[in-house]
Parts: C-alpha cells; sequence; structure tokens
C-alpha cells in the first residue's frame, strides 16, 4: 500500500468546508473546506493534468472550472481556505524554492510566500483555530520530525518537533477543539505489525497514543461520524485473489469500528471527503481507469460517481492521504 502512498504523494505533483456548523467542528469544516470551491458545503470534483498543469473543477453547485496553476514536475498539491471566505483557494508549494503559490477565491488575486525548504512535506492545515488555513511544512531532520507552522491568526511561527522522521504525517481534529492537531502514524517492525497513532492535542498539548490498522495501510483522515472531531481510519491494499480497498474506521462518537470494501488496489486513488453536505466524511476513490469519481455517502448509503477527468490526472482530494 505505500507504494500507492509513494504515487499519490510525488505523483510528479506529490501531492478538506462551508458554514461553520459550531465552534468545536470549525478545523472539520476547514478540512472539506479545501476542496470546496463554490463553498455550498459540499467537496467538488477536481483533478490536476500533469501533462497541460491545469486544475479542472466540476462545482457541486453548478459550473466548471478551469484554471492552469503550478508545475506537475516540482509542485505538491495544497489546496485549502487561505482567505477564510469559505471557499477552497487553488495553491501549490514548490520543492525547489520553498514557495507556496496560490490564487485566491477572495478576489482571485495572486499570492507566493516562501515556506520550507526542498525536501519538507506541506502540511496546510489550520493549525490556531482562525478559519484560514496555514502555511506549514514537516521536515524529517536527524531522526527526527520537525513542524513548522506560520499561523494566520497573529503571524507568529510554531516550531517543534514530533514524531519520528520514518512516521507519516497525519494531521487533523482529534481533539474537537477546532484546532489542527500535529499528528503521525509510526509503522511497526513489518508490514503486518500494528501501525500506532500518536497525536499532539491543541487543548493541553498532552499525548493521545492509539493502535490502528498495520504499517502499510494508508492514512484516511476525517470526521466520519460528524461528531467534530478526527477519526482514526486507514485503507488497507487487496490481494490479487481479493483486489478491493479496505477502509477501516475508529469512529471517536462511540469508538465503534467500521469496515467497508470500497475501491479497486490497481486502478484507484483515495478521495474521501463530505460529497453530500451532511458534515460527515464520506469514503471516496477516483479511477483512473475511466476518469470516474464514486463516493459512498454517510447518510443512506447512496453510491455517487462522476465521469470527471482522465487517465493520469490526479485527482485533488488525494492530497488529504498520506
Amino acid at each position: 500500500m505505500r507504494s500507492l502512498n509513494h504515487f499519490v504523494h510525488r505523483f510528479a505533483f506529490a501531492l478538506a468546508l462551508t458554514a461553520l456548523f459550531s465552534l468545536t467542528a470549525s478545523a472539520q469544516v476547514m478540512l472539506r473546506r479545501a476542496v470546496d470551491f463554490d463553498g455550498d458545503g459540499k467537496t467538488d470534483f477536481a483533478v490536476f493534468r500533469p501533462s497541460t498543469n491545469i486544475w479542472y473543477i466540476n462545482k457541486s453547485a453548478g459550473g466548471v472550472t478551469f484554471q492552469g496553476f503550478g508545475l506537475s514536475n516540482e509542485d505538491f498539491m495544497t489546496p485549502g481556505d487561505y482567505d477564510g471566505d469559505g471557499k477552497a483557494d487553488i495553491s501549490v508549494w514548490r520543492d525547489s524554492s520553498g514557495i507556496w503559490f496560490r490564487l485566491n477565491s477572495n478576489g482571485n488575486t495572486f499570492s507566493a510566500f516562501q515556506w520550507g525548504q526542498t525536501g519538507d512535506e506541506p502540511v496546510a492545515r489550520d493549525y490556531d483555530g482562525d478559519g484560514k488555513t496555514d502555511v506549514a511544512v514537516a521536515r524529517r531532520s536527524n531522526g527526527g520530525l520537525i513542524w513548522y507552522v506560520y499561523q494566520s491568526s497573529n503571524n507568529q511561527i510554531r516550531a517543534g518537533q514530533f514524531g519520528l522522521a520514518t512516521d507519516y504525517t497525519a494531521p487533523g481534529d482529534y481533539d474537537g477543539d477546532g484546532k489542527f492537531d500535529w499528528a503521525v502514524q509510526r509503522p511497526g517492525a513489518t508490514a503486518a505489525s500494528q501501525a500506532t497513532f500518536f497525536v499532539q492535542k491543541s487543548t493541553d498539548n498532552s499525548l493521545m497514543v492509539m493502535g490502528w490498522g498495520l504499517s502499510n495501510d494508508l492514512v484516511v483522515p476525517g470526521d466520519y461520524d460528524g461528531d467534530g472531531k478526527t477519526d482514526f481510519a486507514v485503507v488497507r491494499e487487496g490481494t490479487l485473489a481479493a483486489p478491493s480497498l479496505t477502509w477501516y474506521i475508529l469512529r471517536s462518537s462511540d469508538n465503534g469500528i467500521r469496515a467497508y470494501g470500497f475501491g479497486l488496489t490497481s486502478t484507484d486513488l483515495l478521495c474521501q471527503g463530505d460529497y453530500d453536505g451532511d458534515g460527515k466524511t464520506d469514503i471516496g476513490v477516483w479511477r483512473d481507469s475511466n476518469g470516474t469519481f464514486y463516493a459512498y455517502t454517510s447518510v443512506g448509503g447512496n453510491l455517487i460517481t462522476n465521469q470527471w477527468g482522465a487517465s493520469n490526472d490526479f485527482p485533488i482530494a488525494s492530497f488529504d492521504t498520506h
């Protein structure tokens, strides 16, 4: 599965939403906004085409946007609501220069900001709870994982070590205080060993530890039960005999476990998001073989399909898979 993770993060572009439901749920709303380009509270169907460097956005409220932005061989996708207007902004982080380039939805203005250096991993989220995405990177250095966050609320820098260089980043609002927490998934000794999540809660800086999933599982953060907290969730690759992807979700609301076979190992990229606008994350994939989004809604268990994009495109919603 980590081979898929490599594809997701370094597919040349190596790479979530409108009105706040409550203050304690605001970070989850910010996560939905990262791929909600029209501000209607639903994740939009959007892909990036490396051959042309064009973003193709199919808005759930109606209308489409085609926008050339970024360089496929240098940039990471970093969508988010940086201007705080309730809509996703088109954004990339350039590895070669450490510069964030952004097209703000508010006024269609262009912005560039240097933050980070070559080899960093962009982890832009709303860490200070002001309703705006903060530029942030995680740096693997001397065996540790160093986080550097530029807070939009006060233009102050927050930096510190959390995790090991061999960990996978997994930021989310696990304590439900409206701010994203620094978090990592740590693989076990072997591919079949249990992985462990470590979370530094922003409420009091205390440590949350949870064993969940296996070392090769992909992290798919989201609020699948709608309680305002990020749930521990992973996806496990299938085999030749059983090619389905399996989603394992530990609900923060009641510690209940949900498991779904959804998606195909060989062709699909993970695209969890709130496609029906009910405030809960839906499991979802984008299929490279036919350029189609498939989502399984949290309410009613309905299947949503939308053909958008072509083979070798990259679905924007995959930016939050680790």
